[in-house]
């Protein structure tokens, strides 16, 4: 094995392709096909409506083994919870303003993001593709720029294409990232997926308890906050400074507040 094969199988390993909620068994055998003809091995169901069939297995057409070993999660959140960099397949603009990227600067900057963790490519239901809330939880969104005539692409299609693109980044075949762009893939050490959840979780948390939204729904600035830290790339130690900063906040609110309350007691 030339180092460069052995280079392009390690990142490979990093890059998983995740299914939420595929509606037909036979979609899932086609998008393994489609997976394993580029290199790819790592697939993650999210709660499907069917489970694999015989139809999934005919679809395979020998990729059996990637089916298999898929592991069935009952939520995005958990099937992404270790990742670094999480892209979500979208074929429309939707209220959750994430970086829209080309496939290939998304596979691009996915294969260097595979070089300090593990790499999430999402794709959504059939007819309806991811919702809101699952797009929250990526960095950024990639689309398929087909015709806008007949722009509909069947999921394995969809697959394929990205598996391709993804193929040719981790083969060298796309030389130069972009430079002007807003989302950079992540460094080494960058805080997992499960780790920013819990992080916004306080954020929100935090932001209730000391009447920041002042009666205004919270979702929009939460939206914007989650973009601007997920921007920032924290890692693990970045996390659990601002973590300390919140608990240090609600504590404080805490104490404010039972003052306010002995004081109109008294």
């Amino acid at each position: 094995m030339n180092e460069l094969h052995a280079l392009t199988l390690s990142s490979a390993e990093q890059l998983r392709i995740v299914l939420v909620g595929t509606q037909h068994p036979g979609n899932i055998g086609a998008a393994a096909r489609a997976m394993k003809t580029m290199g790819l091995s790592k697939l993650v169901l999210v709660a499907p409506e069917k489970a694999p069939d015989r139809d999934t297995h005919a679809m395979a057409a020998g990729a059996d083994d990637l089916i298999e070993a898929a592991p069935v999660c009952a939520s995005l959140a958990e099937a992404v919870a270790d990742c670094c960099w999480v892209l979500g397949a979208t074929a429309r603009s939707r209220r959750i303003q994430l970086e829209p990227l080309h496939p290939r600067d998304a596979a691009q900057r996915a294969v260097l993001a595979a070089t300090s963790g593990p790499v999430a490519l999402v794709f959504g239901r059939e007819r309806t593709g991811l919702n809101n809330d699952e797009l929250q939880l990526c960095h950024a969104a990639v689309h398929i720029p087909s015709d806008p005539a007949f722009s509909s692409l069947n999921l394995a299609a969809a697959v394929q294409v990205l598996s391709y693109e993804l193929r040719c980044a981790l083969l060298g075949e796309v030389m130069a990232a972009p430079r002007d762009v807003r989302t950079q893939p992540p460094s080494a050490g960058v805080a997992a997926h499960a780790e920013l959840e819990g992080l916004f979780a306080q954020l929100a948390d935090t932001l209730e308890q000391i009447d920041f939204h002042k009666g205004r729904a919270p979702e929009s600035a939460m939206r914007k906050l989650r973009r601007l830290y997920l921007r920032a790339n924290l890692d693990s130690a970045d996390v659990r400074l601002l973590r300390g900063v919140l608990a240090d906040t609600q504590r404080m609110a805490k104490i404010a507040g039972e003052a306010t309350t002995d004081k109109k007691i008294g």
